[in-house]
């Protein structure tokens, strides 16, 4: 009424009012009355704000690809951009112009440039898997920019959802994509088979160089087994020597023995023999009859009859006539004693 006016701003609104072009009120949710005729407010949102975007870029092999993706920012020093673009709000609170707009707008020129630097570094496959890379990009740029630091702008976040080919190249891609893993499938395959037949070779020569050590082992079991025969001779053989040593030394020990018995008998047979002559020496001289006569035999009649019947004998020439009856033979060998 009569241009007085009652205004309320929440406290995400930076608030500026100016009474015949000076401030003569600053701040964060404020709330007054005011005279319309002379006043002007200006309203700063302080809330951040997303904005989504799709660049259409080309790559370094000359490659269509669209960028979609979303940035967050939001006002940091209010005073500094109320200063290059109109805020001015009515009494209801709603802008007088949409110079709001000009934010994103001059944000999205910042994306672009940043995202039109990488974009034409990389080749396709290269922008379609380095998301990570161009959204790095894109936020280094937009924040180093000097539009952003000029309007006092803060950006928080820049996500790049997708980088995508056109659809004719999408499709070449998932043919190519598709070649290769069937490719990838075949060689995995392939290096699968030649695995399993490299696992074959290796069981086989396993076995072999099995068979070969339990050869080698049979062979050096029998050569033991040689020598354990060879030993086993060599010690029979001089067991054997040992014992025909044995017996030889025995038999020449026996020989010895023989020898010395022989020869010591011999000396025996030599001492009767001297002793045998030395006690018949006195009788060699004399005659056999006197041996007779002074021997043990000269007490036998028997001896001493058939000692007669061989004078007589002898002297047989010398008989004429001798008659001798049996009864005197009978009486003469009588025993005596008898």
């Amino acid at each position: 009424m009569f241009g007085l006016n009652y205004i309320k701003f929440d406290t995400m609104t930076h608030v500026i009012r100016y009474q015949q072009g000076a401030i003569v009120q600053e701040g964060r949710g404020l709330s007054f009355f005011y005279f319309a005729p002379h006043t002007s407010i200006v309203a700063v949102p302080l809330e951040s704000s997303d904005f989504q975007f799709i660049f259409h870029e080309t790559t370094r092999d000359y490659q269509q690809v669209s960028i979609q993706g979303q940035i967050t920012y939001k006002i940091l020093n209010p005073k500094q951009i109320a200063e290059i673009l109109d805020f001015t709000v009515d009494r209801n609170g709603n802008y007088l112009k949409k110079d709001y707009e000009k934010i994103q707008q001059r944000i999205i020129n910042e994306a672009q440039t940043a995202s039109a630097s990488i974009i034409q570094k990389l080749n396709l496959k290269d922008a379609l898997r380095e998301l990570g890379t161009i959204e790095h990009e894109i936020f280094t740029g937009v924040q180093n920019s000097k539009t952003v630091s000029m309007l006092g702008l803060e950006v928080l976040s820049v996500n790049v959802l997708g980088v995508k080919p056109t659809p004719e190249m999408a499709r070449a891609l998932e043919t190519h994509t598709r070649e290769s893993l069937q490719k990838e499938a075949d060689e995995a395959i392939y290096e699968r088979r030649n695995f399993a037949v490299e696992q074959e070779r290796i069981i086989q020569e396993s076995e072999l160089n099995t068979e070969i050590a339990v050869e080698e082992k049979q062979r050096q079991i029998v050569e033991k087994k040689m020598q354990t025969e060879v030993v086993k001779q060599d010690n029979d053989r001089k067991l054997k020597l040992m014992e025909m040593a044995a017996v030889i030394d025995y038999e020449e020990q026996k020989k010895a023995l023989v020898d010395l018995q022989v020869a010591n008998q011999m000396k025996e047979a030599d001492v009767k023999e001297y002793a045998l002559r030395a006690n018949l020496a006195p009788y060699k001289e004399m005659d056999w009859k006197t041996l007779m006569a002074i021997g043990s035999s000269a007490n036998n009649p028997g001896n001493n009859i058939a000692l007669a019947f061989r004078e007589l004998a002898e002297n047989a020439g010398k008989i004429g006539n001798l008659n001798i009856s049996p009864d005197l033979l009978e009486r003469l060998t009588l025993d005596p004693k008898a």
